[in-house]
């Protein structure tokens, strides 16, 4: 009996060809690695936080450089902690981004748990702006006007019986366990948006026209209104000075701050009772709109991330994750326009034509 011939081959060198094909084939982690100067963010965490060298007793830590990757990666794709300890474990191209591919052990979701906690607000913000400071090196800096709004960032839904929501709305804490009280979240809040009951928080930003950037950032419950964070969200070294927002922030009282601050207001116009918006008004509407647009493609970069639902308790840790959210969110964007060689002073070709032309002027 003949036996019928396999495209399989085994070789001792398998794992060496499987990445030479990876190489290959693209990944999206090495471009981030390429470019992203985690050492730098490493450096900035070790000045914030201290941490053990393992001369007093006890197991020595991983290196910051090595624990921030995993933070990093683990914002990408939204995982928990105990997915992040297994797929470190089997996933040649996440152990190849956090320098554990040579690696006997790889952190386990205690110890990635114990980092993120020890971070905290003041370490992912401190990330934040250590990659706002490589956009800077870069050349890209905060260009062309801004465009502010704020999303809603959904978090694990409270089952609340009737006693519970009377004794919060009174301030006081219901009759929980200590156990009970740790599984609580009462910091986030509730809201309606198009109909639909949302609960969780509020993701507040100002993105930059010329780039599409995250240049600040603040954060809130669901329930308060989006121009609640207006004045802390609002860049002032953006060199434009162009301000686009939609119908929600617009207010005589904003409109008179910006013109003092000498910046241009680009908020679109909201209708009074019994006074219906002009034609011309309309049509400012659209044209704001179509620059306001910006942020919209920086909030929907961050549910490509694996959506905007945090599953942290209470609002310190919703801050982290959403921090986080939009210090990987500027990390990727960075790392695709340097891959592609997107000039910082001149606007980006967009139609193929146009990429001839520049091609042909190189």
């Amino acid at each position: 009996m003949i036996t019928p011939r396999s495209a399989l081959k085994f070789d001792l060198f398998a794992e060496a060809s499987r990445q030479h094909k990876r190489d290959e084939v693209g990944d999206p982690l090495q471009v981030i690695a390429r470019h992203i100067d985690f050492g730098a963010l490493a450096g900035l965490v070790d000045a914030l936080i201290e941490r053990g060298d393992g001369r007093k007793g006890g197991r020595p830590a991983y290196p910051t450089e090595v624990m921030v990757r995993i933070l990093v990666l683990k914002r990408l794709y939204s995982l928990s902690d105990e997915q992040m300890e297994y797929q470190l474990l089997d996933r040649a191209s996440y152990q190849r981004f956090c320098l554990l591919q040579d690696a006997m052990n790889v952190p386990d979701r205690n110890t990635i748990w114990r980092f993120g906690e020890r971070l905290g607000v003041d370490g992912a913000t401190v990330l934040f702006q250590g990659v706002d400071a490589q956009l800077h090196r870069h050349g890209y800096m905060a260009r062309g006007g801004q465009a502010i709004d704020a999303t809603l960032v959904p978090a694990p839904r409270q089952r609340l019986d009737r006693q519970e929501r009377e004794a919060l709305a009174e301030g006081r804490t219901p009759d929980w366990s200590e156990a009970e009280r740790r599984q609580r979240d009462v910091d986030a809040t509730h809201t309606k948006k198009h109909g639909k009951s949302c609960f969780g928080y509020k993701l507040s930003v100002s993105v930059d026209l010329k780039h599409g950037f995250i240049r600040r950032i603040a954060t809130g419950t669901a329930s308060e209104h989006d121009g609640h964070h207006f004045d802390e969200v609002l860049d002032m070294h953006n060199t434009g000075r162009s301000v686009h927002t939609d119908k929600a922030y617009a207010s005589r009282q904003r409109r008179q701050m910006l013109q003092v601050l000498g910046f241009v207001d680009a908020m679109q116009r909201r209708a009074q009772p019994g006074q219906p918006l002009s034609e011309c008004q309309k049509r400012r509407n659209q044209r704001v709109a179509s620059k306001r647009a910006r942020v919209e493609h920086a909030f929907a970069g961050i549910r490509h991330m694996g959506g905007k639902f945090v599953r942290t308790i209470g609002q310190a840790r919703a801050t982290v994750a959403m921090t986080m959210m939009a210090a990987c969110y500027n990390m990727k964007r960075l790392a695709s326009f340097l891959e592609r060689g997107v000039d910082a002073f001149f606007k980006p070709a967009t139609t193929k034509a146009q990429v001839r032309l520049q091609t042909a002027k190189a």
